[in-house]
């Protein structure tokens, strides 16, 4: 089990290296990941040196993209959503600029890097919604679910994964008489990206858990239908997908 673990960690590291390019742009270099947001466009950041170590920012595409789509963050309760998104990554909103930006020094420079790209790819999937279609946020429906269940939770759970990385889980319910401790991810898009997100973290940190520790992914279907392929890929690395209009079945053993 462990050689196969070093082997798919080994993978993901090599994939992240070959897919990654930098260009110089003035003072800047502009970093290039594999990983892709809603538009199917590979995500960039900059980094800088200053003060003796570097600034990493997004240049404000995140937020910026959001509102140009339609998604204010304008209310007090998605401000408190950003800014608690932001804080389980150690990333901070410029008041002027509204990038995302992070400090890093060269022995935590990829660190930084991994969690600005991460902060960026939560935001958007936590924000993001079709406001034709979409009344509220899908983490917020996840809450009330949970609640109303008598489910119980501590939200916003960030654990350090064998690798070395920080992971956050929207939410874990502890271990009970009769289940063991159980991670869940509430994703509003499921897609490629964000099932390879869910998946990398869970196998990063689930040597580090109880060994007989579980992790779900709430799954929303609202608006389409979750590709399979999806739901396969979590499937093989022992994440439950539970779609959003079939969370009923997952209901006992969360609550036990």
């Amino acid at each position: 089990m462990i050689h196969e673990v070093q082997s798919l960690l080994a993978s993901y590291w090599h994939w992240l290296r070959d897919e990654t390019t930098l260009r110089q742009v003035g003072d800047w270099v502009e970093i290039t990941t594999p990983y892709l947001d809603r538009h199917n466009d590979c995500l960039q950041i900059y980094a800088e040196h200053r003060d003796g170590g570097f600034v990493l920012t997004d240049d404000g595409y995140t937020v910026d993209d959001l509102e140009q789509s339609g998604c204010a963050l304008n209310t007090p309760r998605r401000q408190d959503l950003l800014k608690t998104t932001l804080s389980g990554f150690g990333v901070q909103i410029s008041k002027t600029t509204r990038a995302l930006e992070v400090r890093a020094s060269v022995e935590n420079f990829a660190l930084r890097k991994h969690n600005l790209v991460q902060a960026m790819l939560a935001v958007n999937d936590l924000f993001y919604l079709g406001s034709a279609t979409v009344a509220s946020l899908f983490y917020e429906d996840v809450v009330t679910w949970l609640e109303a269940c008598e489910i119980r939770f501590t939200p916003n759970v960030r654990f350090a994964g064998k690798s070395g990385y920080d992971h956050q889980f929207d939410f874990v319910i502890p271990k009970s008489r009769l289940r063991p401790e159980r991670v869940l991810r509430a994703i509003t898009r499921p897609s490629r990206n964000t099932a390879q997100m869910m998946t990398f973290a869970w196998v990063d940190t689930r040597e580090v858990r109880s060994p007989d520790a579980q992790a779900y992914a709430i799954l929303n279907d609202s608006d389409r239908a979750v590709p399979q392929s999806v739901v396969d890929a979590m499937r093989n690395y022992d994440v439950r997908p539970v779609a959003w209009s079939e969370r009923e079945r997952a209901r006992e053993e969360l609550a036990a």
